[in-house]
């Protein structure tokens, strides 16, 4: 089997998997293509020229954005100009046909998932590791479905019943990927203010420290907490997602979300930064077993658990 060959056998186990996964399809084909056009010793402008593509859309290609995978049509006239075997055309022919297959959040009204936050939730699906920071919510895929709904409701406060039961609905439903035989490993690092703040009542913040030191306890889950009293930390002006992929040759995702829109950075040396940030972040946050400490203290003496 050629080099090429074992590469792209390491994509099988994508085609059984039980829930599609469409973004991360997508990317993978993406990948796959990109390889297999340098193997050929073309450039984009080259491939793109030889086929009447336009660059750009070689590159949206290549990278797997957008809503909806590549024509099978472009994908088939990029194989026969790469000079691809047939296993390998097989192989991402079928990975191509179930990028197509929807994702469960992706049955949802498109109000409630902009392009944006359907790349999010996709990238998260796909993910081998989260890591995150957060300065004024509990990190999403942390939240109890009652502490959802006081961010929904504040964010959104024109927002009627059935909108915002829709969005807690579609967030409680990300948070089950912690639970999964395959779950990520989530990192989440959190400014103790965000413990302090209270959304909802008192109630619902009682049980969503509850929630967080029982998900503190998973083996998929990390929990640091930034003290108050530490006064030169590191800490970034905005939340952070960064998504890793282990072992499919995927670059890692930095995600920052604005209002009503988000930053996907992609480019090594961006998120190196964004990394190292996260690392120094966590050298100054309490250790695992002491933020669980301060999240008893808290419930405790500011809920009265």
């Amino acid at each position: 089997m050629s080099a090429e060959s074992q590469r792209i056998s390491r994509l099988q186990p994508y085609l059984d998997r039980p829930e599609p996964a469409p973004t991360l399809l997508k990317m993978l084909v993406g990948v796959q293509l990109a390889g297999f056009r340098e193997d050929a010793r073309l450039s984009q402008e080259q491939a793109a020229r030889a086929l009447g593509f336009s660059p750009a859309k070689l590159s949206r290609i290549e990278s797997g954005k957008g809503r909806r995978p590549p024509a099978e049509v472009d994908v088939r006239a990029l194989l026969e100009l790469y000079g691809t075997e047939d296993y390998e055309v097989s192989v991402l022919l079928k990975l191509l046909q179930r990028a197509g297959e929807p994702g469960w959040w992706q049955r949802y009204d498109k109000r409630l998932m902009p392009e944006w936050f359907d790349r999010l939730v996709g990238l998260q699906e796909a993910a081998a590791a989260i890591r995150t920071f957060e300065i004024q919510y509990v990190p999403g895929l942390l939240q109890t479905p009652e502490y959802t709904r006081a961010v929904v409701e504040r964010g959104l406060p024109a927002a009627a019943a059935g909108e915002v039961r829709r969005r807690v609905e579609l967030r409680t439903r990300r948070a089950e990927l912690l639970l999964r035989a395959d779950a990520p490993q989530l990192w989440a690092v959190i400014d103790e203010s965000v413990l302090l703040r209270v959304l909802g009542s008192r109630d619902v913040m009682r049980e969503q420290l509850q929630h967080l030191v029982r998900m503190a306890q998973r083996p998929n889950v990390t929990v640091q907490i930034v003290p108050l009293d530490v006064t030169n930390a590191s800490a970034p002006s905005i939340p952070i997602t960064y998504l890793r992929f282990g072992g499919l040759d995927l670059p890692d995702v930095v995600y920052l979300e604005h209002i009503k829109s988000a930053n996907f950075l992609e480019d090594r040396d961006e998120t190196e930064e964004y990394r190292l940030a996260l690392d120094r972040l966590a050298d100054e946050a309490l250790e695992p077993r002491d933020s669980l400490k301060l999240l008893r203290e808290t419930m405790e003496q500011r809920y009265g658990a």
